[in-house]
């Protein structure tokens, strides 16, 4: 059967999808189901991960080689350009689907191995040096011998709800999402349920938000129902920036349609007819492909006027944020909407009360509502049979640091710490020993390896004074200096106070000051500042829990968590940078001591030529020495070194 053409599809989709409840079809409906699915092809089918971590590892020349192949070889093909699987560490990802054979999946497919790579399926030799696996299917004939990608590690104990459909669909084609069954939730919901019906059904799923704060997010939308206003608001927070995390990002560029669904529902129920995408400039490529869908939904009549004839109407607009860190908390994104400087207000009256404009506003990030459309497609019993009885459902984190796998993943509520490092994020490479694992971003922990039997749970994590958090998740190895983590950290929130409340603007500043000095080189301090600095690392605990209780948001209360934790955690590690001023790490510059061993040594000059503070002497071919006074601890001589003659302590 040919392809059908794009007012066909369209005419197809919402006749034959959208409206069938029985999900009952003829052969004719099935037949052409298959051929807009994909799951049933007549040529060739090139699948391409162009997410922005694809893109970074050379998608785009992936692509243009993939065109290249088939230009030369006249071959007949199409080429679809997906989000990312999730393994963003093994991008670019380049999928082939050959008429009547499963989909198979190659990993690091840069353009250079692009004509291999093609060659081999094509010749039916399939190349393993870059093989992945391939996705299973009732119809199509396996590859003999070949992994099942859902069987992997990195994917067997996931739970995909919310990344069913990444890496798998375009994010940029309407009719992917609509042929898998986007957007019946949004039909179902407004021709069959009334705005406080959606509430309720959202409220008994029992799901949080998940944001961080892990509000139930049915009773937010019910005070917002509940408070009688001419306008309200619905919000989209996609402002993530967290160092370590992208989940927003990368749900976004993988499935675009189902955010937008979820803040359609979303909207009707607490009924606004003004939406808001509040998004990062940064982030190029979701802007690309969020713009391109609403642009998509609106066409088909997903939004915008008498939507499914129901008199609802819905406009979504995408607001740019200049990055601030603090506008992810929610009156100060509302604030930077406006047109206002992105300054947090004190509640109450909340948002939910009292918002964007004045009027009544639900703010939710993008995870939490891209569950809404499986939530009122399954309904609430569904998504509570899937968690722990405290939290529900799943959770998406991303995965950064010194683990073998890095990408984002989605599990249950329920599962530990451990199991996300290994075995699904490999464990730590290079052999390396596991230290510790960094939760919630600057605001987040640190969490020993002892702790993470911790079952992943909101009531859980505070159980070892934690927090999820946004889902970023770092991992450390036995290299990493806790105390320098601190400082990074600290040094990161300091910037990114937006100096309204004194506890925040002047604590975190005092922090940060109080660690650099204690990772200062010692020779540089006089007996005066010697005895400021233990005075100071003595209240360094005090002055953390000051600024938690007093601080007037988020970022501020939460703002002392990587100290607090750390000193609770690895406080052997400060006293060594306190009392004896080494860091084992060798991570703080400015506590390393650099010799040269001289029977190692062969004079071959470069560490000297390199020297940015000529604290190197010594003639050639004969062994060179380091003067300690002149040092400043930089490490470009012990990198520079050829013959692994320099060392530290």
């Amino acid at each position: 059967m040919a392809t059908l053409t794009s007012n066909e599809t369209r005419e197809f989709l919402v006749e034959k999808i959208l409206k069938n409840h029985s999900n009952i079809f003829d052969k004719g409906t099935l037949e052409q189901l298959s051929i807009i699915r994909r799951t049933k092809v007549v040529k060739p089918v090139i699948y391409i991960g162009m997410g922005t971590c694809g893109l970074i590892a050379g998608a785009d020349k992936t692509l243009k080689a993939v065109e290249k192949y088939l230009t030369d070889h006249h071959l007949k093909g199409d080429v679809v350009r997906v989000g990312c699987l999730g393994l963003c560490s093994s991008e670019p990802l380049l999928d082939v689907q050959l008429p009547g054979k499963a989909r198979v999946s190659f990993h690091h497919a840069t353009e250079d191995k692009v004509e291999d790579l093609l060659n081999s399926v094509f010749h039916h030799t399939l190349l393993t040096e870059k093989l992945l696996g391939q996705f299973t299917s009732d119809t199509l004939e396996k590859w003999p011998g070949i992994p099942v990608i859902e069987q992997l590690p990195y994917f067997a104990k996931q739970h995909r709800i919310i990344l069913r459909n990444a890496g798998i669909i375009s994010p940029f084609l309407i009719d992917d999402y609509l042929a898998n069954g986007g957007y019946k939730s949004l039909y179902k919901t407004v021709l069959n349920y009334t705005s406080d019906k959606v509430c309720e059904i959202v409220d008994q799923s029992e799901l949080r938000g998940r944001g961080g704060g892990g509000f139930l997010t049915g009773k937010k939308w019910l005070i917002t129902l509940g408070t009688g206003s001419d306008k309200k608001y619905l919000v989209c927070n996609a402002d993530e920036s967290d160092p370590g995390a992208f989940m927003n990002r990368a749900i976004i560029e993988a499935d675009p349609h189902r955010i937008i669904e979820g803040i359609a529902i979303a909207s009707y129920a607490i009924g606004a007819n003004d939406a808001y995408i509040y998004v990062r400039s940064d982030y190029k490529q979701s802007l690309i492909i969020l713009e391109n869908a609403i642009r998509q939904a609106k066409e088909y009549g997903m939004i915008g006027e008498n939507i499914f004839g129901s008199g609802f109407n819905l406009s979504i607009q995408i607001r740019q944020g200049a990055g601030a860190f603090v506008c992810g908390e929610e009156t100060a994104l509302i604030a930077s909407i406006e047109g206002r400087r992105g300054m947090p207000q004190a509640k109450p009256p909340y948002p939910a009360e009292k918002g964007l404009f004045g009027y009544p506003t639900i703010v939710n990030n993008v995870e939490t509502l891209a569950n809404i459309p499986s939530i009122l497609e399954n309904g609430p019993s569904w998504f509570k049979s899937v968690g722990t009885k405290e939290s529900r459902g799943t959770k998406v984190f991303s995965i950064a640091g010194m683990s073998l796998h890095t990408g984002f993943i989605e599990i249950p509520m329920g599962m530990t710490l451990s199991e996300i490092v290994n075995p699904i994020a490999g464990g730590v490479k290079n052999g390396k020993l596991l230290k510790a694992v960094q939760l919630g971003g600057p605001s987040g922990v640190c969490i020993p390896k002892q702790n993470l039997e911790t079952s992943i749970g909101y009531e859980t994590m505070h159980e070892i004074e934690s927090s999820i958090g946004l889902g970023g998740l770092i991992i450390l190895d036995e290299d990493a200096c806790m105390v320098s983590l601190a400082k990074y950290f600290m040094e990161f929130l300091q910037k990114e106070s937006c100096g309204k409340c004194i506890p925040c603007r002047e604590g975190t500043r005092r922090m940060l000051q109080i660690l650099e000095e204690v990772t200062r080189r010692p020779k540089d301090e006089t007996t005066h500042e010697t005895l400021e600095r233990f005075k100071g690392v003595v209240e360094l605990e005090n002055l953390a829990e000051v600024i938690r209780d007093t601080s007037l948001c988020g970022l501020g209360q939460n703002a002392s968590n990587p100290v607090l934790s750390s000193l609770k955690w690895f406080r052997d590690e400060f006293e060594e940078h306190i009392f004896d001023r080494k860091c084992q790490a060798g991570t703080c510059h400015n506590l390393r001591t650099f010799f040269i061993e001289t029977e190692v040594c062969n004079g071959c000059n470069i560490c000297q030529k390199k020297c940015p503070e000529n604290a190197i002497i010594g003639s050639i071919k004969l062994p060179h020495f380091i003067i300690e006074s002149k040092c400043t601890g930089c490490g470009i001589c012990f990198n520079s070194c050829k013959f692994n003659a320099i060392y530290f302590k």
